[in-house]
């Protein structure tokens, strides 16, 4: 086994790519998040040490750096509301000393790219400087500095995909015209793994994009070319940011105070000045966006999911995800694991449903075929806790276009019904079995 790897920000969308990648190479990881218990549904979470820390707190981190060689800090602020810049560099300014006590020797730290030169907003202006503190440390940092990352779950990129899958004329601001150099989360996820084990870019900054230099505006076009939608962009010359980031809280996963923050990112131009990490990191091979939009499509199944709905331990929760609606509930069953599969299985047998997945006494999911709107999976997993068998049941919507959210959002109370019967008839008919 490898060294002992840190990573922080484990509930995160980076980490939870990076850490299967570490794994993977036989590295030991420690996963830092402030609730651990957030993790507990993460396929890789019995692999991995998980400890709860807060670098708001630095008492709770010297426990967790003891004997860690090197660290990813991988924390950001934007969703904690005001003062959130603040809250960001006093965080890196804890972590940087308390990395330095246990006697880290690297950090690897993803921050945002803008030229700190120009007028930038202030959540890009807040990740230049996160990295500039972390630099003051004793310990060697390299920085990573990342855009519009492309990729299932990232925020930028689902803010891309679902306001072109709603508007056929896609609205923006005059900001859409700036340039962007988008880059595959595959290859941020090579950089940041490059870095553990090539040491020629350690205590460096790194800027790093993708081959393609386009405008804001361009990467919506080509995500509705790749997806076959028609669409249009109007620019507005002037759109309050708090409207344009209440409706895209409303209309994609990206919660309100995010995309704020994202929005004004969009106010400069984000792209690779300075070109250095492809000669000193020239294992990774740059992946074009039209490319990673491919990609990221053909995950569109249950089956590559992050499963965050656990992450509360809500009963039941409704949520938009990697180019999804889920909507998840429990449902705890006197029955047992054979009784409920067997339920299962006599529903999965209607005509207009076919059992595309199955995984004995575990998991079977459902393609609904002739979808409204889109295409429909469902999705049961039992689970057997201590004396109680519990039923998971998720429904996967993948709207196609905006025939696809009107249909969902119309449909919603019925559907809702629907669901809630569902279940109860499998818990009915598991338990007269």
């Amino acid at each position: 086994m490898k060294n002992l790897i840190l990573v922080t920000g484990a509930t995160g969308y980076i980490a939870s790519r990076l850490i299967p990648r570490l794994l993977n190479s036989k590295y030991q990881i420690r996963a830092l998040a402030r609730d651990p218990q957030r993790l507990a549904c993460r396929s890789w979470f019995r692999h991995v040490e998980v400890v709860a820390g807060d670098v708001m707190n630095p008492a709770s981190l010297a426990s967790a750096l003891t004997g860690v060689e090197t660290a990813y800090y991988l924390i950001h602020n934007m969703s904690s509301g005001r003062g959130y810049t603040d809250r960001e560099l006093e965080g890196a300014r804890n972590f940087a000393q308390a990395a330095e006590n246990a006697g880290v020797r690297h950090i690897i730290y993803l921050g945002g790219l803008a030229d700190p030169e120009q007028h930038i907003a202030p959540h890009m202006r807040s990740r230049i400087e996160t990295g500039v503190v972390l630099r003051q440390g004793k310990v060697p940092v390299t920085e990573f500095r990342a855009g519009v990352i492309a990729g299932p779950g990232s925020i930028s990129f689902e803010m891309i995909r679902f306001t072109t899958e709603a508007f056929p004329i896609v609205p923006g601001p005059v900001w859409l015209n700036n340039k962007s150099q988008p880059i595959a989360v595959q290859n941020v996820i090579d950089y940041l793994f490059a870095a553990l084990e090539n040491a020629n870019g350690r205590g460096q900054v790194f800027e790093i994009g993708g081959p393609d230099v386009t405008y804001y505006k361009d990467l919506m076009l080509k995500y509705a070319q790749a997806r076959s939608l028609n669409r249009s962009m109007i620019l507005l010359p002037y759109v309050p940011l708090w409207l344009m980031a209440f409706g895209v809280g409303i209309m994609t996963p990206v919660p309100r105070p995010i995309a704020h923050a994202l929005i004004g990112g969009l106010s400069a131009d984000s792209v690779v000045k300075h070109p250095e990490a492809r000669q000193v990191f020239s294992e990774v091979h740059l992946i074009a966006f039209d490319q990673a939009v491919r990609m990221a499509l053909d995950e569109l199944s249950p089956l590559h999911v992050e499963r965050v709905w656990d992450d509360d331990g809500k009963m039941v929760k409704t949520i938009k995800h990697e180019g999804f609606f889920v909507h998840h509930r429990k449902a705890q069953i006197n029955a047992t694991v054979e009784q409920i599969f067997r339920a299962i299985e006599n529903i999965s047998k209607k005509p207009k449903w076919e059992v595309e997945i199955r995984e004995e006494n575990e998991r079977i999911i459902i393609l609904v075929k002739n979808q409204i709107g889109g295409q429909a999976w469902i999705e049961w997993c039992i689970n057997q806790i201590a004396d109680s068998t519990h039923l998971n049941q998720t429904v996967f919507f993948a709207p196609d276009g905006l025939p696809g959210f009107l249909y969902w959002y119309l449909f919603y109370p019925f559907n809702l019904f629907i669901f809630h019967r569902l279940i109860k008839n499998i818990a009915r008919n598991a338990m007269v079995e």
